[in-house]
């Protein structure tokens, strides 16, 4: 047992040493900028282009355009297209490789980072919940959170029904991952979670893919209500998500070939008309604004 045992405790040794030696790419400022308390929102992209690091072809190629407060910029395309890529940008999950993306007109990269994401609420296209309550999973971005706080994102994020339902409400736990609860209730808490810390930026990475049609549109709906004055910016694989988005930039291959509404990209972008003729009927395409 013990020939057995050493050889692979040196080997795990090893690995940990070079992790705990692992210099992080993602530095801060020598001499930061900061924002003022109260800001717009409005997240710009000049000339990004973005490759991982030993890889030949890049993932994101000249990608320019602006996401305004009060508005719903939505990104969609083809599997591999660079759409999450783009989202995990702006909190500075990656660095850009050239080109800049600004917050109000401050390089991200100037900002600290704490700062940074104060004003940016993230939803990861896999939701992450912690072993705790439903209501520390909520109040997790704003521990300050009061319970009617709480309780006012969870309504919005259209969750309240099935919190609601629990044993203990608020109080019932949480096994860690949120194994204990469905899908689409993880991805509800989740959103409830971004909603509850009230930032400037919300960040939807195909948030709604495990909710059906009807608690996504009632989901979208309170969520214009809500924050229409915070910048959303939203990557979705359905097109009935995004048929309401002040702009779409439609991806393909890591470069922007079309931007527009959805009715003005039904007429000039055939990716885009092709990915919606695949999921919509001839009535439902014309429903979009």
């Amino acid at each position: 047992m013990i020939f057995i045992m050493v050889p692979r405790a040196a080997v795990s040794g090893r690995r940990i040493n070079e992790v705990l030696a692992t210099e992080p790419t993602i530095i801060e400022s020598l001499s930061p900028s900061h924002l003022s308390k109260k800001i717009n929102g409005v997240v710009t992209f000049d000339k990004v282009n973005f490759g991982y690091i030993g890889s030949e072809q890049p993932v994101l190629s000249n990608i320019s355009f602006t996401a305004e407060s009060g508005q719903t910029t939505a990104i969609i395309g083809g599997t591999g297209s660079g759409k999450s890529t783009i989202l995990n940008l702006i909190p500075r999950l990656y660095d850009v490789t050239s080109g800049s993306i600004t917050i109000d007109g401050v390089d991200i990269r100037n900002l600290p980072q704490s700062e940074l994401h104060d004003y940016i609420g993230y939803i990861p296209q896999k939701a992450s919940l912690f072993s705790g309550t439903v209501g520390s999973n909520i109040a997790y971005g704003h521990p300050g959170a009061n319970e009617n706080e709480i309780n006012k994102a969870a309504v919005i994020a259209q969750a309240s029904e099935f919190i609601n339902d629990l044993p203990k409400g608020l109080d019932s736990p949480i096994s860690q991952a949120g194994s204990n609860i469905s899908g689409g209730q993880k991805q509800r808490l989740s959103i409830a979670r971004a909603l509850a810390k009230k930032p400037e930026i919300y960040l939807f990475d195909d948030s709604f893919s495990a909710l059906d049609y009807k608690t996504d549109s009632l989901l979208r709906t309170a969520l214009e209500k809500e924050i229409s004055k915070s910048t959303l910016i939203i990557v979705a694989q359905r097109i009935s998500t995004i048929m309401g988005a002040d702009k779409i930039i439609v991806l393909d291959m890591g470069k922007i070939v079309d931007v527009g509404t959805h009715q003005k990209l039904l007429k000039t972008s055939s990716v885009y008309r092709e990915i919606a003729q695949s999921q919509l009927s001839a009535d439902e395409l014309l429903g979009g604004n």
